[in-house]
């Protein structure tokens, strides 16, 4: 049975053509685009930061490299293939939205790869990776790109009568800079939305919040971040 089922192996290489060399060559560019595409959705688990963290893009970036790499295996050195294969290519659409630019960048980097591995060019790819990965960890740890500051939106609400300054003075004792976004007033209730910025991470924003709760016309409070998702 298994001599059987190897005499059937060696017949279907032999009809393919596929020289020793080639199966190497396929085998270790497969191999080598599955690991790295591991490396990279190690990466952007380890150097993610937000709401909109999903499983299921970890293992689609494990999973591009090596398909990426067995495309480049099919038009390598044929025009008509490869023309064939992205007439076909061209009728899927990904109707997926992509909900942070950084995916972008991961999802560009796996095809990198497999563009790399199918064309046999090993040590490019392996360096280059190596380089971006060290990239990456750099700007995570000196915290590139996050604001030194830290910005929140203040909803306040009553219904008694209107008198903005002294809500006003209780927010400049916390804040660096203080901006009115919207005012609503109507027949019995009024609203205002407040833009505020804090220099200090520190900030003891309770106590911010139990001195607005002082002020006899103020019924309710909110206080909420405007950026839900976290830069890297």
């Amino acid at each position: 049975m298994l001599e059987n089922f190897a005499d059937t192996i060696q017949r279907v290489f032999t009809g393919m053509a596929l020289t020793s060399d080639d199966i190497f060559n396929i085998i270790f560019s497969m191999l080598l685009a599955t690991i790295i595409g591991i490396i990279i959705s190690q990466v952007y688990r380890l150097t993610h930061r937000g709401v909109n963290y999903e499983l299921s893009f970890m293992s689609s970036l494990v999973l591009l490299a090596p398909i990426v790499t067995v495309v480049m295996l099919f038009i390598r050195g044929n025009l008509v293939l490869s023309l064939g294969l992205v007439g076909s290519l061209s009728i899927i659409r990904f109707r997926t939205p992509i909900k942070d630019t950084r995916d972008m960048v991961y999802i560009f980097w796996v095809i990198a790869v497999g563009l790399g591995a199918g064309t046999n060019n090993w040590p490019l790819v392996s360096l280059a990776s190596l380089f971006i990965v060290i990239v990456i960890f750099f700007l995570y740890i000196i915290k590139y790109g996050r604001s030194q500051n830290h910005d929140y939106i203040l909803v306040v609400s009553g219904a008694d009568d209107y008198d903005q300054e002294p809500i006003l003075n209780i927010i400049r004792q916390y804040t660096q800079d203080v901006k009115m976004r919207s005012q609503t007033i109507n027949e019995d209730l009024w609203e205002i939305v407040y833009e505020l910025r804090f220099q200090d991470k520190n900030i003891d924003t309770d106590t911010l919040l139990k001195d607005l709760q002082k002020v006899n016309m103020i019924s309710n409070i909110s206080l909420l971040a405007p950026q839900l998702a976290l830069p890297m």
